[in-house]
């Protein structure tokens, strides 16, 4: 597969697998950013950069379809697959913060897996102007516990070796920070964590490997050498046709006052 360079198109062509293999997020983080919202009628949400809606899943599973719900992304493929899954729900193609203006107000606004691409200083400016009293802003994220996981560790080296540019700590950013810079002393912002491990079968990994752009990356310039060494990798660490596969999943919720 051609990996197309437009901005716009980033994850392009990558909608079905990317729906079909990518961790969903902890129920324990949805149940802490949910609570608050979950009696309240009416409500405006958000999902910023939504992809396919994995992240609203959780969301209408736990709050019902009777609220306004708005999904934001840019790629045309990933919303046309979301469209399938949350036909009631609002799709809106176009960058987070300039759609999020159109909007009169939000109750709540969630940007999981999808922060680290963005103009987050537009983008938060642009929440916080329509964000309602009680709302909340939050980050969700999953990221591989590298640092605990050999195996992990070594996919890692592996993606560094052949996806040009990337670097395992890609999404280094310090996102409380930048909340606490753009929101002030507007609300409270916190962050929760939470560790868990995940068992797939090992051709289940290798379509997650294939559904992100840095393994697209490395398969259009290596194609299958990449692909003969991941396998290697895998038959090294599987166990029974399966891999453990450790995440250090965030939670950054700012909530307004």
């Amino acid at each position: 597969m051609k990996i197309k360079q437009e901005k716009n198109e980033k994850f392009d062509g990558l909608a079905e697998d990317y729906d079909r293999y990518r961790p969903r997020y902890p129920l324990a983080l949805f149940q802490m950013l949910l609570a608050p919202f979950q009696d309240r009628k009416n409500l405006t949400v958000v999902d910023v950069g939504a992809g396919t809606g994995i992240a609203l899943e959780s969301m209408v599973d736990t709050l019902g379809e009777a609220h306004q719900y708005h999904a934001i992304d840019i790629s045309s493929d990933m919303i046309e697959h979301g469209k399938k899954k949350f036909p009631h729900v609002n799709w809106h193609k176009g960058k987070a913060e300039d759609v999020v203006l159109e909007l009169s107000s939000i109750d709540l606004a969630v940007a999981a897996q999808s922060f680290q691409w963005m103009d987050r200083p537009s983008l938060m400016a642009a929440i916080d102007s329509r964000l309602n009293t009680g709302g909340a802003f939050a980050v969700l994220q999953n990221n591989r516990h590298f640092e605990k996981s050999d195996f992990l560790d070594a996919y890692e080296s592996l993606l560094e070796d052949m996806s040009s540019g990337y670097s395992r700590y890609y999404r280094k950013f310090d996102f409380l920070q930048e909340m606490k810079d753009c929101f002030g002393e507007k609300g409270n912002i916190a962050l929760h964590s939470h560790d868990w491990l995940m068992t797939i079968p090992s051709d289940a990994f290798i379509g997650m490997s294939r559904s992100s752009t840095q393994a697209q990356r490395a398969i259009s310039v290596h194609g299958q050498v990449f692909t003969e060494q991941l396998s290697e990798l895998i038959s090294e660490y599987e166990k029974d046709g399966k891999l453990e596969i450790l995440y250090h999943s965030e939670l950054f919720i700012f909530t307004k006052s």
